[in-house]
């Protein structure tokens, strides 16, 4: 998602409630200083609200290899 602030793509994450809804990550303002040891400022455009560009879709995988029948699989506490 590009910030609205500083036109910078930063990756954004959904917020609870709203799939169509996301908050920008955390980013340094381009050339902000805040003291002389050269602490960078957070961009005013971090963590605001944006709406997503695909809400509501599910994140797939594609799998190839075929899955063993439910007799062929030992019995194990956890499958990997």
């Amino acid at each position: 998602m590009p910030c609205t602030t500083c036109e910078r793509p930063i990756c954004a994450g959904p917020v609870a409630g709203s799939l169509s809804k996301g908050r920008l990550c955390r980013h340094d303002a381009p050339g902000a200083r805040r003291d002389s040891d050269g602490s960078l400022i957070s961009c005013r455009g971090s963590l605001e609200i944006v709406d997503l560009p695909m809400p509501d879709q599910q994140l797939e995988f594609d799998v190839d290899e075929p899955q063993p029948e439910a007799d062929e699989i030992a019995p194990a506490l956890f499958m990997i």
